[in-house]
């Protein structure tokens, strides 16, 4: 569909033309009209297929049909993460160019007394994370009563987040006759149970759930825990990398990675939750303009990282949750590019690999790096118990038992 087919105001179509949209994506197509139309929505469809828009261009609409003078917002999107929170305001700053239409970012780490003073002066539009929503609604420097539209972005990550408490008393402060939309790219049983909460009758859109894109190359390169920064830093140098991103499990690891790449000659960034907002912006603006060829992070930026041109994802720890590793690779080849995801797997992650693997629906290739020395002794201090190796031993012997039941892997 073309976007000008949409029933879209003339201020709207201008702000698409602009930005340079012309044929609307497979979730934009299926949920714009029933949004255009009222409805509330779950939306479920792979990272980098236009979700932030199939959400926007509907509110906006209903916005500026139905403009009456307060100073309350009448739209509130939730997203889990800062980085997100500014991806979608960017987003919404673009879409709302030719419009009166007034936004704020509400987010941790910024400037509280920037964001007060917007919210006292009136908005529109509130883009926000659960966190200091919640502050500013204990500051009472904000009410929901003329709200019209709620989105939740990225639900599942919410949830995960622990931000279910926080979620359910901002919407318990809501209009019960309101839109809701909620989209993400996952759509895990908890968060069909938090529509249930939110929603009536809603419009349900499923677009290659909890599939990564095919340009994707996948592939697993088992290793030594000990040796994982150095086959690293051998894929980086036996590779034609364009940019990287490495996902480790803790803040303490991403440290310690960037100061060896850094050690390497690598040109690397490195962002997590100690880092102050500034920081992480200038790191991402540096990894995006292609100051830095590496950037390192924690799972803060699995989700709302909206970067053309990432050739490589590389999973330095497996993920905690297999809906995480959608997401993770999800990164990179975005646009209709192709790209390579990279999960270093040590004995300890077999159990979460099966799970992988039994989402997809099937198996991810091993690999091993030619000409890497994976004898090299593993030194005292990271060698494993008696009872560790008992446990793992265990562990593999019952996830072959269920490959094999499951007949080589089906889709969940």
């Amino acid at each position: 569909m073309h976007f000008s087919e949409l029933n879209l105001s003339d201020p709207l179509q201008q702000a698409i033309r602009a930005v340079g949209y012309q044929e609307t994506t497979p979730i934009q197509t299926q949920a714009i009209p029933p949004g255009l139309q009222g409805h509330d929505i779950i939306g479920c469809a792979q990272t980098g297929t236009g979700k932030t828009a199939a959400f926007l261009l509907p509110a906006f609409a209903r916005l500026l049909q139905n403009h009456n003078k307060t100073k309350n917002p009448r739209l509130v999107v939730l997203a889990p993460t800062r980085e997100l929170v500014i991806q979608v305001s960017e987003e919404a700053r673009k879409l709302a160019a030719h419009t009166a239409l007034r936004t704020v970012a509400v987010y941790g780490g910024a400037n509280i007394g920037q964001q007060i003073d917007k919210l006292r002066r009136g908005v529109d539009v509130v883009i926000a994370t659960p966190g200091r929503l919640m502050d500013h609604m204990r500051r009472k420097n904000i009410n929901f009563k003329d709200l019209q539209v709620l989105v939740l972005d990225e639900a599942d990550r919410m949830l995960d987040m622990g931000f279910l408490p926080d979620i359910k008393q901002i919407v318990g402060r809501m209009p019960r006759r309101r839109q809701t939309m909620l989209f993400s790219a996952t759509m895990p049983p908890p968060v069909l149970g938090l529509a249930r909460q939110f929603q009536q009758d809603p419009v349900k859109v499923e677009i290659d759930i909890a599939q990564p894109p095919e340009a994707i190359r996948q592939a697993l390169y088992p290793v030594p825990k000990h040796l994982k920064t150095s086959l690293l830093i051998a894929l980086l140098e036996q590779m034609e990398v364009n940019s990287m991103l490495v996902f480790t499990a803790t803040k303490q690891e991403a440290d310690i990675v960037t100061r060896k790449l850094s050690e390497a000659k690598t040109s690397v960034a490195c962002i997590h939750g100690d880092f102050k907002q500034r920081e992480r912006v200038a790191a991402l603006e540096g990894f995006r303009s292609g100051k830095y060829q590496v950037l390192i992070a924690t799972n803060i930026a699995s989700r709302g990282l909206d970067i053309e041109g990432i050739s490589h994802v590389i999973n330095y720890d497996v993920p905690e949750h297999p809906e995480d590793y959608i997401h993770r690779i999800g990164r990179t080849a975005r646009a209709d590019a192709d790209g390579d995801a990279i999960t270093l797997v040590t004995v300890d992650d077999e159990a979460m690999i099966y799970r992988i693997e039994y989402l997809l629906g099937r198996k991810i290739e091993r690999k091993t790096l030619a000409g890497f020395d994976y004898d090299v002794p593993t030194p005292s201090w990271a060698k494993p118990s008696a009872k560790a190796l008992l446990r793992q031993a265990t562990q593999s012997r019952s996830l072959a038992d269920r490959w094999r039941s499951m007949g080589g892997g089906r889709r969940r």
